[in-house]
């Protein structure tokens, strides 16, 4: 998350120079859009603020009255190890800079250096903070295995698992300021999950999406960093871009893996700079939105193939999730039904259908390409044109029969465990496939055409043996 005040710790400035500490404020807040900062003109008051808590990084002069600089480091080193000390001190020695870091100083820098020198020094202190806390609340998280908000994942209907460690996992990187990557295939719900870590963020701002499949570089960066008047032709105005509709909010690119290389460079720049330049303008802007970006195209192999950089890629994974698809979890596919009958009931102003006994476990032998979006789809297409009270199986069959026929999917692969491992005594061939038959047509409410799909067997092949066994019986 990056909230108004960033970072979420302070940062402690301490100076006996208050015309030092005012300029040090304003770079750091112009210059790296660091403004929860605290300052502090006499050095015996440090301990106590920091025993107050909230303070994550200090900035600390040596040459002061009462308390001299490396006296308070050693202090700080020993009562409070968490917290970072970066040294900006008038003095230009190299023994007393190898001392400090000896004390435990994170950087020692010189007043004279750079601007951009020491605003890059407290970045890194910042992000290595960031990351350290990012790790303590996963360790906590994962540990624990426990949602904290599951109402932020109230429109994501699943009992898997995996998925529920993925909640777990999106909880404890919520409010981190660092990339986070969704991948999986089409349609298992990535934007869903986005809109669920921007609500743990507490971000104040909006979850502003983008998909950026398609756009060449020229649209993507007017896109994202918007233009000035005069830009270019037809620039008739002042245009915001996604960045800044997204400040204090997310910004989720969705189709990550579609950006050509030279719009690549420029979200890397974003990321790696935490600004950006407007068509048009000398200007920087500061980025104050979370990134959130998703594919469903597998980035290590592009990233092997020389189609998407290297170091984009590393940025982009700090935190990671890949969605399982809905073949992986067949036990959230009756879930998913009875949701999207409710919905499409609702919506279409019918009253909920009732599903036939065995639509379930018939679709739970379909790999669902389109995953939940395609079953989804499949579900509305048969309330649409429902008119009893039970449902009727046909749309289902025709709609997986339609995407086999154009050999976009396949039958799930049976299992390969032998259900007979564990019997003393073995039935008979025929005994076998009797209980086969009558497990089917029992799942299948008596439906011969859905009993042989479950069976692997046409519906002729099904009513002759269902004719044998009864032959058999008499």
């Amino acid at each position: 998350m990056i909230p108004s005040a960033y970072p979420s710790f302070q940062i402690l400035l301490v100076d006996d120079e208050p015309a030092w500490l005012r300029s040090l404020s304003l770079t750091l807040k112009s210059l790296a859009g660091l403004n929860n900062i605290v300052t502090c003109e006499d050095s015996r008051e440090v301990m106590g603020l920091l025993d107050a808590g909230g303070i994550g990084l200090v900035l600390l002069d040596l040459t002061m009255p009462h308390l001299a600089g490396e006296e308070l480091l050693t202090r700080i080193g020993e009562s409070h190890p968490e917290t970072a000390t970066i040294v900006v001190s008038g003095l230009n020695q190299l023994e007393t800079a190898v001392r400090c870091m000896k004390l435990g100083a994170f950087d020692y820098f010189i007043k004279t250096d750079e601007e951009d020198r020491i605003v890059g020094g407290v970045l890194r202190a910042v992000r290595m903070l960031e990351m350290q806390r990012d790790y303590r609340e996963m360790s906590s998280r994962l540990v624990s295995g426990e949602l904290r908000h599951p109402e932020a994942f109230a429109d994501i209907v699943t009992g898997d698992r995996g998925m529920l460690a993925i909640f777990t996992y999106l909880e404890a990187v919520a409010k981190s300021p660092q990339p986070l990557l969704i991948t999986g295939e089409s349609g298992v719900g990535k934007e869903l999950l986005a809109r669920a870590a921007h609500t743990l963020s507490g971000c104040r701002g909006k979850l502003v999406t983008v998909n950026v499949a398609g756009l060449d570089d020229s649209v993507f960066a007017d896109t994202l960093f918007g233009h000035l008047r005069g830009a270019f032709t037809g620039a008739e105005g002042v245009r915001k871009g996604m960045v800044e509709e997204a400040a204090d909010g997310t910004l989720f690119l969705d189709e990550i893996g579609d950006l050509s290389i030279p719009s690549q460079v420029k979200l890397l720049r974003l990321l790696q700079e935490g600004e950006y330049f407007a068509l048009g303008s000398d200007q920087p802007k500061r980025l104050k939105a979370r990134i959130i970006v998703a594919t469903h195209q597998n980035l290590s192999a592009k990233e092997s193939a020389g189609s998407f950089r290297r170091d984009l890629y590393f940025r982009l994974r700090t935190h990671q999730v890949q969605v399982p698809p809905l073949r992986e979890r067949k036990g959230d596919i009756a879930l998913l039904l009875d949701h999207f009958l409710a919905e499409a009931a609702a919506v279409l102003g019918k009253k909920k259908p009732t599903p036939p006994k065995g639509l379930a476990q018939f679709l739970a032998t379909y790999s669902f390409p389109g995953n939940v979006r395609e079953l989804r789809a499949m579900v509305y297409d048969a309330v649409s044109v429902h008119r009893g009270r039970m449902l009727s199986m046909d749309c289902f069959v025709k709609a997986v029969d339609r995407s086999l026929e154009d050999g976009v999917a396949a039958p799930v692969a049976p299992g390969k465990l032998n259900p007979f491992a564990g019997f003393v005594e073995l039935p008979t061939f025929s005994e076998a496939a009797s209980f086969l038959v009558m497990e089917a047509m029992e799942r299948a409410g008596g439906n011969q055409t859905l009993a042989g799909r479950l069976l692997g067997i046409s519906q002729p092949a099904l009513n002759k043996r269902l004719k044998m066994m009864r032959s058999q019986q008499a």
